[in-house]
């Protein structure tokens, strides 16, 4: 009687992510149930310079992270002695921003006596398409697109990854912030750009889509960048009009293609009959629908998180670090952020 009882037991874990400029903390149950989701942005602070400053993220990440904990306990009706485990985001990211994270999550760890698990990002991005998606389950290809990283991915089974492709120089949040940067949108660019690009005519300007030649799933958005500057550079020098709108539509088609066109290309090769996408990028409207037909014509099950779960938020390391706590993984006192960190690694 004892035994069915544990094994029917929820499990609460509370996480931790603070890799960028958000600070966050969720009370999940379960991997798949968010009972709280509380994000601090820092968007308002650094758009005053134009993109992240780290020092500045680092010390805000200082002054939030304790209340924003302790929110996410409160929405959740729970206290520290019903949480069965602390999650942490440990990287990739900025360095000083995850050690704020990775720092309190050993704190509470160590005084309350609470099993820790470490928490890769793009494994936070990935599971939160479970969150909404009760019936998804591994094996499946997740194409991961956001600020710092443009990966493919086959999903092997929870915890296990295999990157088939990835970028080369810029990823694709990457690309979307410098282009919105240059035509005078300014920073945020993902959603500036989505939001523009549906006053212009994506079919404007011929922007180039790059291949990889020794490698078919990766990408390369460094040339389109350049070519986006050149563009505008030459119609300055012209003296030609400069139709903002246009340029953000070809652009963000361009992206969104090659996106596209490569996790098609992995779906049919692997043999998947299910996609997702996750991070920031993934919150595209574009993208969305783009990707939305691919899979239709294709006869692919599309899987996506609502724009709330693309963004770093802490719910997604709660999903993550359930089925990583479920295998039995376990991170001690020595846990340190890793800046670099690779998919897979621990």
């Amino acid at each position: 009687m004892t035994q069915k009882k544990n094994e029917e037991k929820d499990i609460l874990i509370l996480a931790i992510e603070s890799s960028c400029d958000e600070t966050a903390a969720a009370v999940v149950k379960n991997g798949r149930e968010v009972l709280s989701n509380i994000i601090s942005s820092q968007i308002a602070l650094h758009t005053l310079y134009g993109g992240v400053v780290p020092e500045l993220a680092s010390r805000k990440h200082i002054e939030k992270i304790n209340q924003v904990i302790q929110e996410a306990l409160d929405q959740a009706g729970v206290t520290l002695d019903d949480i069965d485990a602390i999650g942490v985001t440990y990287g990739p990211g900025l360095v000083g921003a995850l050690l704020v994270g990775v720092a309190e999550a050993k704190a509470i760890s160590y005084a309350r006596n609470i099993p820790l698990v470490g928490v890769h990002h793009i494994e936070g991005h990935i599971s939160a398409n479970y969150i909404e998606n009760k019936e998804l389950k591994p094996p499946f290809a997740c194409l991961v697109v956001s600020g710092g990283h443009t990966h493919l991915v086959v999903v092997k089974d929870y915890g296990e990854y295999e990157i088939v492709g990835r970028t080369r120089d810029d990823a694709a949040g990457e690309a979307f912030d410098k282009v919105a940067r240059a035509i005078g949108l300014g920073y945020p660019g993902g959603p500036k750009i989505d939001k523009i690009s549906k006053e212009g005519n994506p079919e404007a300007i011929a922007f180039p889509r790059a291949k990889i030649a020794d490698s078919q799933y990766d990408f390369s958005f460094s040339g389109l960048k350049s070519a986006v500057l050149n563009y505008l550079n030459g119609c300055r020098m012209k003296g030609e009009e400069i139709v903002a709108a246009d340029v953000a539509a070809s652009f963000q088609k361009a992206v969104t293609d090659v996106l596209v066109e490569h996790a098609m290309h992995a779906v049919r090769e692997f043999g998947f009959t299910k996609l997702a996408i996750a991070g920031g990028v993934a919150s595209n409207s574009a993208l969305r629908e783009s990707m939305r037909a691919a899979c239709q014509a294709n006869g692919v099950e599309f899987y996506y998180p609502s724009p709330i779960l693309c963004t770093d938020n802490a719910a997604m390391i709660g999903a993550a670090a359930y089925y990583e706590y479920q295998k039995g993984v376990r991170s001690d006192l020595s846990l340190n952020a890793v800046p670099n960190l690779k998919l897979g690694e621990r």
